[in-house]
């Protein structure tokens, strides 16, 4: 069995239709195949390029898709027929306004979750998006044997307590796919959310050709300490330029599992007791606006 899961990262420019969107996803997912990939993830929102900004709200909306409609499940054939996981993004459309999302179907063709974004950036146009309500993690079968995924959207980056609960729900690998500028300090908490948590987090943006976008997309392996090291190592095994392009990573699982093991991070020494102030909706914390939405 193999011990190295090797991810595809699909850095690339987003599309003026969904037909244009469908057909070059499917050609870069057969040629992440082709370089040996047993995971394909998509930027945010590739259904319509996370085209929101500058538009009237209304026309945007008209734009999104089910998570169980002819775009999504092409990607799921796909997956099927190349024997491959592919975590495809879309605009879904549900009952009241849309939800940024993301489906990952198996190697089988099997859909293991649909994650919907949590922490919508209500500050912009993703006010008019309807929030997901919780965090999923899934057992991904891969030529490495079974890998528990979850996922992040973008601003769900932002705030520790998304990977942390990932974490606690047994994740190894978080996928996020992602639409802004990644620079020192976005890629700083990626590299600290996979650092704390002792899992690897692997994002896709969109490249420098897209709006407010720049590339830069990065995998981060979590493990911090080799046992014939004396000093730390670098956690980033991937990290993308700002050009179109397929960038390829992977991921050591058992050395990931070993360190785990033996390691003081995550859930080693945690004390939730003393975390109570983190869910009290009763004490009302300092530096929130007063625009936010609960």
């Amino acid at each position: 069995m193999e011990s190295s899961l090797k991810i595809a990262l699909l850095q690339i420019a987003p599309c003026a239709t969904l037909e244009e969107a469908l057909d070059k996803g499917l050609r870069r997912c057969r040629e992440a195949k082709e370089r040996g990939a047993d995971i394909a993830l998509f930027p945010e929102m590739w259904s319509n390029g996370y085209n929101l900004y500058g538009r009237p709200v209304g026309e945007w909306l008209k734009e999104a898709v089910p998570a169980d409609g002819a775009f999504v499940k092409a990607f799921g054939r796909l997956a099927e027929e190349l024997e491959m996981a592919i975590g495809i993004t879309i605009l879904e459309e549900c009952e009241n306004r849309p939800r940024n999302s993301l489906v990952l179907f198996d190697r089988f063709g099997e859909r293991k979750l649909v994650y919907a974004k949590v922490h919508t950036c209500d500050f912009g146009a993703e006010r008019d998006l309807t929030p997901g309500e919780d965090f999923f993690v899934a057992g991904l079968d891969t030529a490495c044997g079974e890998v528990r995924v979850g996922a992040m959207i973008c601003y769900d980056r932002e705030f520790p307590e998304s990977a942390r609960i990932l974490m606690l729900k047994g994740a190894e690998l978080i996928l996020v796919p992602n639409a802004c500028p990644m620079e020192i300090n976005r890629l700083s908490q990626l590299r600290g959310r996979a650092y704390e948590n002792m899992l690897a987090i692997a994002t896709c943006n969109y490249p420098a050709a897209a709006p407010d976008c720049n590339g830069h997309s990065s995998v981060f392996d979590g493990v911090a300490y080799l046992p014939e090291g004396e000093e730390s190592r670098d956690t980033c095994i991937c990290q993308a330029g700002d050009e179109e392009g397929i960038y390829m990573a992977e991921l050591d699982l058992e050395q990931l599992r070993r360190y785990r093991e033996r390691e003081v991070h995550g859930n080693a020494y945690r004390r939730p007791s003393k975390y109570s102030l983190l869910t009290d909706t009763a004490i009302a914390p300092p530096f929130l606006r007063d625009d936010r939405r609960e």
